[in-house]
């Protein structure tokens, strides 16, 4: 179950500017019914060039709307100049944070005011010129490049959660992976400053960790893992399935359990198996 901040719940349930202006100065239309996510943004400019009136229609989630109606109060008063500079990162921060896995919502405005601009300007938007990587919700590699370069992301479920791609039938992978690995390349994702981490804090990321990035993977080769404990930077876990068995299990519990939740979590954490 995700974690929503009572701003999202508000934008939410109380969504503001939804409708349509009619003769709008720009008009951006992003996503599909397909996919599951659509978004149709309108602005009007007034006399001295700033967004007047701005009205928003979106088929999505909770966080789609929410993102879409904080997006429409952001944009009010602004010019096209500083419009442009707002990130799918400063729609989040607008609510108070989402959801890892819904940060896709907040790309989805980013890019539906973009094109609502290169609409008014009569430009293309650039990212319709990249070639299709994701057949499944219709991304192209310019844009999954953009989200790894401008988001520092590092795997494929992290692309997932912004542009929905690799969500599908899961084809595309070795080309997402080919796209982060050459943008690690040239920009190397800077190291995040060490922040100390309070104990509920610490335990909420290690199991966020071994549902998102470790269980899966484990499950594919018919195993799975369990959180037993986390005391101090000890983590108490017991191995199911196959893995419980395996004769490298211990060497999948350091160099993959624990090397995961030290690069995920803390540096510092170590990594037990509990005996049943």
């Amino acid at each position: 179950m995700w974690e929503y901040t009572d701003k999202v719940k508000d934008h939410f349930l109380n969504p503001r500017n939804v409708g349509i202006i009619e003769n709008a100065d720009g008009v951006g239309e992003v996503g599909s019914l397909a996919c599951g996510d659509a978004l149709t943004l309108y602005f009007k400019l007034d006399d001295d060039g700033r967004i007047d009136d701005v009205k928003f229609q979106t088929f999505g989630c909770a966080s789609a709307i929410a993102s879409s109606s904080a997006l429409t109060e952001m944009l009010k008063g602004l010019t096209l100049d500083e419009a442009r500079k707002i990130s799918n990162d400063d729609i989040a921060e607008f609510l108070g944070g989402l959801p890892k896995e819904k940060m896709h919502c907040s790309v989805m405005g980013r890019e539906a005011l973009e094109a609502a601009i290169a609409n008014f300007e009569g430009t293309p938007v650039e990212e319709t010129e990249g070639e299709v990587v994701c057949e499944c919700f219709g991304v192209t590699d310019i844009q999954i490049e953009r989200v790894v370069r401008e988001n520092h992301l590092t795997t494929i479920a992290d692309v997932t959660d912004y542009v929905k791609a690799g969500g599908g039938c899961e084809k595309c992978h070795d080309q997402i992976q080919e796209i982060i690995d050459s943008v690690m390349e040239k920009e190397p994702v800077p190291k995040k400053k060490q922040t100390r981490l309070t104990n509920i804090q610490k335990i909420k990321l290690i199991e966020e960790t071994l549902e998102r990035e470790i269980r899966p993977a484990l499950e594919k080769d018919g195993g799975n893992i369990e959180l037993v404990d986390v005391d101090g930077n000890a983590v108490y876990v017991q191995l199911r399935g196959t893995c419980a068995s395996c004769r490298l299990s211990e060497v999948t519990l350091s160099e993959y359990v624990q090397a995961k939740l030290r690069e995920l979590v803390a540096p510092e954490l170590v990594v037990e198996e509990v005996h049943p």
